[in-house]
């Protein structure tokens, strides 16, 4: 937890103009604070930091701290909750991307620990077959207990929100605005029923306007939440589709539901799959095979043979011994400390696996099997 005065120059770095996530965060960690962000002298900035001048320009602003002050203010009166990207309950797969908020305020309550995380999306549009698709497909993944990440809009959206809830599921609806907004208007409704059991994020301070580019924002939010993200229906634009390359981006799973090729609101989700943008989805099963949550209904224990000689060399023996010190990994942190790519990581995990030198666990974690 952030003491106060740090929490003000936080707010203050999400709020300069031109700073963005990405800078923000370089800057705290390697100044050491938020706080002495702003006490460093903008020329050491510049040198050390190979951050320039004009973006810099924006933390000497004189009506900046007190707008943060303002802010802070309310958070306070209002006893807001809030997480930073230093705080250990800040969503684990969020914080492995580069441009993850520096804070995020919520309603609700969400462990975050060893859960799978999905993100389902899909047009505003959404039809009775999307409808048909959403209802079976948490109904069956209910059992394995997934939080639900979407972005509380109409169609898609709501109804993966309302079915999760309906079958026992937690749910996390992200917002492009303050939580003191409900948009739309009409959702006010369900807001009661998502917060026992879920909650809602968002990184926007709470006078922040309802503009179309934060709903872009919003999207890598549900797309970095999430080890996976499912396309239900979709046209060949819209915020899904832009939610879908932000998560191929990240390196996680993008699924897509198929649909008849003269279907509009199918045809997004059809190019996915043919471009190999995402893995086709028919149902449950598909997911449950491909992120092996199968693995989770063992109910045997499983004896493995293990090796008494390694002999792994090049990249396979860098994962070994990584995975060997450090226990199981998701695979995207496999990929940032040893600086293997992901689309060349999988190929190695795949061959290290079928040789029998390690094993993938549910959430596309992995472990040495030695």
């Amino acid at each position: 937890m952030l003491s106060e005065k740090e929490l003000l120059y936080f707010i203050a770095l999400q709020k300069a103009k031109g700073i963005g996530p990405v800078n923000a965060r370089k800057l705290i960690q390697l100044t050491g604070s938020a706080e002495a962000v702003f006490q460093t002298p903008k020329p050491e900035l510049m040198r050390a930091y190979k951050i320039g001048s004009k973006i810099l320009d924006a933390l000497k602003d004189p009506l900046l701290m007190e707008s943060a002050q303002q802010e802070l203010d309310y958070i306070l009166y209002h006893d807001i909750p809030y997480v930073s990207f230093l705080d250990k309950d800040y969503p684990p797969l969020l914080l492995q991307c580069h441009d993850a908020p520096l804070l995020l305020f919520y309603k609700g309550d969400v462990q975050w620990d060893n859960r799978p995380v999905i993100s389902v999306v899909g047009t505003r549009k959404m039809t009775s077959y999307g409808r048909k698709f959403i209802e079976e497909f948490m109904r069956d993944i209910a059992e394995y207990r997934p939080i639900i990440v979407s972005g509380y809009a109409y169609g898609v959206d709501i109804t993966a929100h309302l079915e999760a809830l309906k079958n026992g599921l937690t749910t996390v609806a992200v917002m492009a605005h303050g939580l003191d907004i409900t948009y739309p208007k009409a959702h006010e409704m369900y807001a009661a029923e998502i917060l026992e059991n879920g909650a809602f994020y968002t990184e926007y301070h709470h006078d922040e306007k309802i503009i179309r580019e934060h709903f872009v924002e919003r999207n890598r939010i549900v797309a970095g939440m999430s080890e996976a993200v499912i396309v239900v229906e979709s046209n060949l634009k819209g915020g899904s589709m832009i939610t879908a390359e932000i998560a191929q981006s990240y390196g996680r799973d993008v699924f897509a539901v198929p649909g008849r090729r003269d279907d509009v609101w199918s045809k997004g989700c059809n190019r996915l799959i043919r471009n190999n943008k995402a893995a086709i989805l028919n149902n449950a099963e598909d997911l449950i095979y491909y992120l092996n949550w199968n693995k989770k209904k063992r109910k045997e224990p499983v004896v493995k043979q293990t090796r008494l000689f390694v002999e792994l060399e090049g990249d396979e023996k860098v994962v070994f011994d990584y995975l060997k010190e450090n226990g199981k990994t998701l695979l995207d942190n496999i990929a940032i400390d040893t600086g293997i790519p992901v689309y060349r990581l999988s190929s190695i995990l795949l061959n290290m696996e079928l040789g029998g030198y390690i094993e993938p666990l549910p959430g596309k974690l992995f472990q040495t099997i030695q």
